[in-house]
């Protein structure tokens, strides 16, 4: 079967929007959802190599169950080994396309379907299209797996010879784009490792909460304000690693400040005030969107709605001058580095620290109400307190493998 023209430029525009994303957790999702959409599936799930004998899941998405209680099972983080025993594991061992058209009913094939999903969301499961995702060296970057294929009607078909092909072709694809958002990701985390081996209260799993709780606070906020898609998901992948880097400027602050445990002396809290200072400058020589948004955070994700934050308007980044003596105040304050406020103490309150256990969640929206205005952007607040059960779901997704201390 050949593909036709329309369909190859669909696939060529896809590939084009999938290289632009810097976030691997958001390129996953993106490609997940851009696979189920041509291929008209329900469901699916995304894989990627997490070792040479080991797949782990990354994301799972249904459309059924997507309102529906059972939402908190799409979620889950599991790892699966790369055998005979699961159809994803047997796609990755064998790198060849598995296209089964009733998953209680499997051909002659040594993998068996788990139906323990199934049966924990009381959904159905039919037809399973399963591709793995080969970089141009033909080496295993995942798997990507599309569940149940709808007709028009609403009703479950199998996955046709065009949806094998286009999924191959897709695959393909986007195993590249993977492997440049890993690189990406890899270099965030080193940088962050960084300023863990100065700082042990940032660590990998804080960060990565404080990104993700950012991006799902600026996505509803984009779409209470009507933002275009386009934009939308592009700002969504810039803020994201952004705000990873928010703290990285205490690389630049004397480890007797960092460590101390008692409250620290006037001059001692000036020069920790200048972290921000410190991590806006990493970002100055360079003129990206990317740059342009991780020096916002950098310099301004302790200011306050009430203008009684820090550092205030700063003149010359490249200058070694103190804070300013007042901080910026309102809408000053950039809109990234406002939401980056938001998910940093929240991630703070709610995680067991060496000195004080995990606020309970009506400590925290106490908290929140009362900073509502002072503290905090209030409009933001708002939303970002109709985000409970999301946020928790991406506390579970990235938990912490110790306790951590506050992140400050």
């Amino acid at each position: 079967m050949e593909l036709k023209e329309a369909d190859l430029k669909k696939l060529l525009d896809i590939n084009e929007q999938l290289s632009h994303i810097k976030d691997i957790d958001f390129l996953l999702e993106k490609t997940l959802h851009l696979l189920r959409r041509l291929t008209r599936a329900d469901a699916g799930s995304i894989y990627l190599v997490k070792d040479p004998r080991t797949l782990s899941i990354e994301f799972v998405q249904n459309d059924t169950l997507q309102n529906t209680p059972m939402k908190k099972l799409l979620y889950k983080k599991q790892q699966i080994p790369i055998d005979d025993f699961s159809i994803a594991g047997y796609v990755a061992k064998t790198r060849k396309m598995l296209n089964i058209e009733d998953a209680y009913r499997l051909p002659d094939i040594p993998c068996r379907f788990n139906d323990s999903f199934d049966r924990a969301a009381g959904y159905q499961t039919r037809s399973i299209l399963t591709v793995p995702m080969l970089n141009r060296d033909r080496e295993l970057a995942g798997v990507v797996q599309v569940i149940n294929s709808l007709d028009p009607k609403g009703r479950t078909i199998p996955f046709d010879e065009f949806h094998s092909l286009i999924a191959s072709i897709f695959a393909n694809q986007a195993a590249s784009s993977v492997e440049r958002a890993r690189l990406t990701h890899d270099m965030i985390l080193r940088m962050i490792k960084l300023s863990e081996l100065r700082d042990p209260r940032e660590t990998g799993s804080h960060v990565k909460r404080v990104g993700a709780y950012s991006a799902l606070l600026y996505e509803r906020w984009a779409l209470q304000k009507g933002i275009p898609e386009k934009k939308r998901e592009k700002t969504r992948d810039i803020l994201k690693i952004a705000a990873m880097l928010h703290d990285v400027g205490k690389v630049a602050v004397s480890d007797t400040i960092l460590k101390k445990r008692v409250k620290l002396e006037k001059e001692e809290f000036d020069h920790l005030k200048s972290h921000t200072i410190f991590g806006a400058r990493l970002f100055t020589d360079s003129h990206s969107e990317w740059d342009h948004m991780a020096r916002e955070i950098c310099l301004h994700h302790h200011e306050k709605w009430n203008g009684k934050g820090y550092p205030g308007t700063i003149g010359d980044l490249r200058r070694d001058e103190p804070p300013g003596s007042g901080g910026k105040k309102g809408e000053e304050i950039p809109l990234a580095a406002r939401i980056v406020a938001i998910a940093d103490v929240y991630d703070a309150l709610n995680t067991e620290r060496s000195y004080k256990p995990a606020w309970d969640e009506e400590k925290i929206l106490r908290y929140f109400k009362e900073q509502r205005g002072k503290h905090f952007d209030p409009e933001l607040v708002d939303i970002f307190l109709s985000l409970r059960d999301d946020l928790k779901a991406l506390e579970q997704r990235y938990p912490d493998p110790l306790s951590d201390p506050d992140p400050g």
